[in-house]
């Protein structure tokens, strides 16, 4: 009896450990991601919105490139995308697997679609702020940085939070690939070993993980708003 309770107390400290890490190691992949994906994406959407055909200094072909460019990536199923970018992954970080190895293919496979948020939290402003700017000679970067900007800022505040939570399905994907966090673990300890216990941590954790961040992003969104 007094065994059964010691290994039954080994293996919840055994349990309490690999979670903890596995957690680390999860927001770890998902804010260093979503941090370099917003900041790629921003660049991106600020490239289309000005070459757009409505844009502030429209160029057909520029535009019609980086649109088709997008569509592609945002077309690759992740999973696939992982295998695909091994090569680059080990080329930029030595290896093309463990926590920081998934932070290219989550960065790259999710810029593209934070990009299109973006753009279009942009082509929300009203067109009128924009042509009042431009009659009182604003140039075009004020007009991106001082108009375009504060006023999507709301919008993209919404952007980045719904991007951050599918970051975080996304790495927990990363994991059945040797991305390490809660994915592997699900595999390794759960699938692997045929211990449900794990199974319903690491889903318990990643839906916790998803309402804070989904709070958090509405909270920020409000005070931005008002």
């Amino acid at each position: 009896m007094e065994q059964s309770i010691l290994n039954f107390y080994e293996k919840s400290i055994s349990m309490k450990q690999v979670l903890i890490d596995a957690v680390i190691e999860t927001l770890t992949m998902s804010l260093v991601s979503t941090l370099l994906a917003t900041l790629i994406g921003f660049a991106l959407a600020i490239v289309l919105i000005v070459t757009d055909k409505n844009g502030i200094s429209p160029h057909r072909y520029t535009y019609k490139i980086l649109d088709v460019a997008i569509n592609m990536l945002r077309s690759f199923p992740f999973i696939i995308l992982i295998i695909v970018l091994f090569p680059v992954t080990k080329f930029l970080v030595g290896k093309h697997t463990g926590t920081f190895a998934m932070i290219v293919p989550l960065t790259i496979g999710t810029a593209p679609f934070i990009a299109r948020m973006i753009e279009g939290a942009f082509k929300e402003v009203d067109r009128s702020v924009i042509e009042a700017a431009k009659s009182f000679g604003t140039s075009k970067v004020q007009i991106i940085f001082r108009v375009l900007l504060p006023e999507a800022f709301p919008s993209i505040i919404s952007a980045i939070t719904l991007s951050l939570i599918i970051i975080i399905g996304f790495s927990a994907m990363a994991g059945t690939v040797g991305g390490g966090g809660l994915g592997a673990v699900a595999m390794n300890y759960g699938y692997y070993r045929f211990d449900g216990t794990y199974i319903f941590w690491t889903v318990f954790i990643l839906i916790v993980l998803v309402q804070i961040f989904q709070s958090l992003g509405d909270f920020l969104y409000k005070i931005v708003k008002h």
